[in-house]
């Protein structure tokens, strides 16, 4: 139980620290939904969804007024779609049929994003997911509330190489379908290896075949309660800078256990999973860099900060699943620049480069994220970037992911202005040698050594 010490604690950290819930994720299970005839697998999806997630949105509220517990978002991750649809759509068209249902779901119920319009292709496509992917830029540029993602790779299959090839192709579409909005579709778009199937976080939330009919994930978010609190161990060793963390990590994971448990109730839906996952918003106090930079690192990017981010990351763990038995998702530090104040500012100092990037997500939860890059970035550099994060993630049995902008008609030097929490972002250099002869192999990259564990 939640005693008053911690309620007070809470308080605290709200008020004057910038806790937050980030999300309180209804996953809801489309199978039932599956039908040969297109529009009646459109009717049966906006029914499902709409009569599950009635009173998500209220529910959310309600918590918020009676606890005091800011609830910044409510959505809803759903089946991938390439697996609901593979029966009734044969063309890519199709598919966007299915994705403005989605969207029209999702605005009578009041959430802001609903994920898993998606497809797991670590190995091979079937035609339905082929078909999936490459109605993304469409699927995207004509809705609102959308988001996708594709998995492309894990460590027990290794890395579906056609399909990161596809994906680069995808990344550049969505780009110039969105080039209005500074290529803002593609902030709705992550490429995964190793995807979870019960993250609430968006842009990569879906709900896996292997998950209830319907279920309550909540992401929480703390990172200044995180630097608040090392503020208080400066010059003091590893021991006592780790155990800090753990505590903290311990103390916001409690919020959202408590969050998720009142949720689940009142909803009548069972609960899954608390993601702990130190998510930056533009808000000034709310970065990880800033935490980075608290243990002891002049800026982000600067010798130490892979160090500093699997000691942090590792230590946020340690905290999360001593406040709660069923920790998920990503849950640990996410480092995307567009929405992150510090690492906006790192990389304006020259500090930050996307190789630098790329070194720290091998200890971190996520990838790539959130990265703004010329417009004129060919198809098969986004590709190559991409698949050499699928590599981090195969080889070391992690998730990682890439959520790459390439802001059409702009260049290194100019900024791309996403607005809200995702912020704005500089235009970051890319390596411009070429990769497209590795790129166009055909095949995949096969599982590594250490995956044969049977």
């Amino acid at each position: 139980m939640i005693n008053m010490y911690e309620v007070s604690e809470t308080n605290k950290m709200i008020e004057h620290e910038n806790l937050d819930v980030r999300t309180i994720t209804l996953g809801i299970s489309l199978l039932d939904c599956i039908d040969s005839d297109l529009g009646e697998l459109n009717r049966k999806i906006y029914e499902k969804i709409t009569m599950t997630a009635r009173d998500l949105v209220a529910t959310g509220q309600e918590i918020e007024k009676e606890f005091g517990i800011p609830i910044v978002n409510k959505r809803i991750s759903v089946t991938p779609i390439a697996i609901v649809g593979a029966s009734a759509c044969k063309t890519p068209e199709d598919f966007v049929e299915i994705a403005k249902t989605l969207d029209q779901a999702a605005k009578e119920v009041g959430v802001n994003f609903i994920g898993g319009y998606s497809a797991l292709v670590s190995k091979a496509m079937t035609k339905s997911d082929e078909n999936l992917i490459r109605s993304i830029s469409q699927a995207l540029s004509q809705t609102e509330r959308i988001c996708s993602s594709v998995n492309v790779g894990s460590t027990k299959t290794g890395i579906n190489m056609d399909a990161v090839r596809l994906c680069g192709e995808m990344v550049k579409a969505t780009a110039e379908a969105t080039k209005e909005q500074d290529s803002l579709g593609c902030a709705k778009l992550v490429v995964f290896c190793n995807a979870p199937d019960d993250n609430p976080f968006m842009a990569g939330a879906f709900l896996g075949v292997t998950e209830a009919d319907a279920v309550i994930n909540v992401g929480v978010s703390g990172p200044g309660v995180v630097k608040k609190a090392l503020e208080k161990v400066r010059g003091k060793g590893f021991e006592e800078l780790c155990e800090t963390i753990k505590k903290t990590a311990f103390k916001v994971t409690r919020v959202g256990q408590l969050v998720a448990g009142e949720a689940s109730r009142r909803l009548g839906v069972p609960f899954g999973i608390v993601d702990l996952s130190l998510a930056p918003t533009p808000s000034v106090g709310d970065s990880v860099a800033e935490i980075l930079e608290e243990i002891g690192l002049e800026r982000v990017g600067a010798p130490g900060t892979t160090a500093a981010l699997a000691l942090l990351n590792d230590q946020v763990k340690k905290g999360g699943v001593m406040a709660s038995s069923y920790v998920g998702g990503l849950s640990g530090a996410f480092i995307p620049v567009s929405e992150d104040q510090g690492m906006i500012d790192a990389v304006n100092a020259g500090a930050l480069t996307l190789e630098k990037l790329e070194a720290m997500t091998c200890v971190c939860s996520v990838g790539l994220d959130m990265i703004a890059v010329p417009g004129k970035t060919s198809p098969s550099t986004l590709a190559g970037i991409i698949a050499d994060e699928m590599a981090i993630g195969m080889v070391n049995q992690k998730t990682t992911a890439v959520r790459l902008i390439p802001v059409i008609g702009k260049d290194v030097g100019e900024t791309a202005e996403f607005g809200g929490l995702l912020g704005y972002a500089p235009i970051m250099p890319v390596n411009e040698f070429g990769c497209e002869t590795f790129i166009s192999r055909k095949g995949r990259i096969p599982a590594p050594i250490h995956s044969f564990k049977n």
